[in-house]
């Protein structure tokens, strides 16, 4: 592939993402919050972000492994740390659930078709695409200001996103039925604070790897997880409304929205 189409790809994935921002202000994504069984067969959350979180990781190896470029130290750290979050997505996350809630094999289907694609922008642009002095002949990459800002804010979306998915996971004592508002860390500005945390780690992530496959990650995060935000603070707000007016959250961005 040349880098000419390589931006034509980059250029389609940019149109499809705004497409489903403005599709998933009209369409709930089956799972979680919002499962329903009008999306088809589904299986238990844990096989279901397994299945669905696993493919990008692999996919993403295979890119590595397969690429002239896999003994370049600086590529190899980028996709490292491309590839923590997705280990942690894939094999630790889906460990950690409880309950017993379900996820349909239709959502799970686009998650691995989106990852899959996101994989060959990311892999492709590491290890195939960029040009072959883009990061420098030595380790100079490694120390320059976009790396190290992007990685600090990568680390620190993680960070937000781990703790809020904790946060999530304890709201409840077993047994209990009630449904409470999230409190704590980021939640206490926006009522999606874990979607916060992920958008933070791949804003990072375009930064250390200052490329456009990032910067159409980091978007197509926000197009997908924006609209979700949005409904659940909607529904948050209709059952919390004292706490709502008090706190004067948002949906996924601290004070905008």
């Amino acid at each position: 592939m040349t880098e000419f189409t390589f931006n034509c790809f980059l250029l389609a994935m940019t149109i499809l993402a705004v497409v489903v921002f403005i599709s998933l202000f009209f369409v709930d994504a089956g799972y979680g919050k919002f499962y329903t069984k009008k999306w088809g067969p589904a299986v238990g959350n844990r096989l279901g972000w397994i299945l669905m979180e696993s493919p990008v990781f692999i996919a993403m190896l295979c890119f590595c492994l397969f690429s002239d470029r896999k003994d370049d130290i600086v590529r190899l750290v980028i996709f490292l740390i491309f590839q923590l979050h997705y280990f942690q997505r894939a094999f630790v996350f889906p460990f950690l659930i409880r309950g017993n809630s379900k996820m349909p094999l239709s959502i799970i289907l686009m998650g691995v078709v989106f990852n899959t694609l996101n994989a060959c922008m990311q892999g492709g642009w590491i290890f195939f695409i960029s040009p072959s002095d883009y990061y420098g002949q030595g380790l100079e990459w490694l120390y320059s200001p976009q790396f190290i800002v992007g990685t600090v804010i990568f680390l620190t979306g993680m960070t937000i996103n781990m703790q809020s998915d904790y946060i999530i996971r304890h709201l409840r004592a077993p047994g209990d039925t009630k449904h409470y508002l999230p409190k704590g860390g980021m939640f206490n500005y926006v009522t999606s604070a874990n979607y916060f945390g992920e958008f933070t780690e791949w804003i990072g992530f375009a930064i250390l790897s200052w490329s456009l496959s990032g910067l159409v990650f980091a978007i197509w995060t926000f197009a997908n997880l924006a609209p979700r935000a949005a409904k659940i603070y909607n529904r948050y707000k209709s059952e919390f409304p004292d706490e709502f007016n008090e706190k004067k959250l948002k949906r996924i961005i601290p004070f905008i929205f």
